[in-house]
């Protein structure tokens, strides 16, 4: 996945309609991984009863709640206030990035649009999100995948992998594409090369924390550890067996 400094300016737009409460504290935690959320906003009519479950969490972790009337039956008015409020702050030029929060294909201009003027756009919501929309950003991460059981570390006994044709697809790309003459990848080159092959590509969705346990996993694959020298991190190298 395609990450930015720790000093990375980042606004968290949340379309409370279509994202859950029950998520807020573990995608605030994965936010954090990419920049500091600056901006902190969640839309909805907050006079319904169908955000109640929202109100203590956005206290609990400083999320501005945004009100926004339903003015016609069957028109989001929610959206359209998120999508303004988006492009004011794209405009002002504080930020280097965007997270929008929701499973619903509306914000999929938005986010291309946001793409285009080369500002990073991190996508959060349910399998269930259509695919336009995660295409459009930049990375998107599944909501699911933010489990803690998803986010341990697989053992080394770990067993196969299933056969999965678009992943075998996706790595084999991945790994030609970052190969030297021979035949091994940086695997932190791979992981960019997946990222953009895929904007949803998560190891965790395989169950993995983290890409180099899915691919040690892997029958298809083998890893190396490379030491780089002393006080250095070793680099981890795979290729095709």
């Amino acid at each position: 996945m395609a990450r930015m400094t720790d000093g990375a300016r980042l606004a968290v737009l949340i379309d409370a309609d279509n994202a859950s409460a029950k998520d807020l504290e573990r995608l605030l935690a994965e936010i954090a991984k990419y920049g500091t959320a600056g901006v902190r906003r969640a839309y909805g009519d907050w006079t319904s009863n169908q955000l109640n479950s929202w109100k203590d969490q956005l206290l609990e972790h400083s999320v501005q709640p945004i009100q926004q009337f339903g003015y016609t039956k069957g028109k989001n008015a929610t959206d359209s206030a998120l999508i303004i409020d988006a492009m004011d702050l794209l405009h002002a030029g504080n930020l280097d990035g965007f997270c929008l929060v929701s499973s619903d294909s509306d914000f999929t201009r938005l986010a291309a649009r946001i793409r285009e003027e080369g500002l990073t756009v991190y996508g959060f919501g349910a399998r269930k999100t259509p695919k336009p929309f995660v295409a459009a950003c930049d990375t998107f991460i599944y909501v699911e995948n933010l489990k803690p059981s998803d986010a341990e570390q697989a053992p080394a006994s770990t067993p196969t992998l299933a056969r999965d044709p678009q992943l075998d697809r996706l790595l084999a790309e991945a790994v030609a594409a970052a190969a030297g003459d021979d035949g091994w990848a940086n695997l932190g080159s791979v992981g960019q090369n997946l990222s953009r092959l895929a904007s949803d590509f998560d190891s965790r969705t395989w169950g993995f924390a983290k890409l180099t346990d899915l691919m040690r996993a892997h029958r298809l694959y083998e890893v190396q550890q490379r030491e780089m020298g002393e006080g250095k991190t070793p680099n981890a190298y795979v290729r095709h067996k």
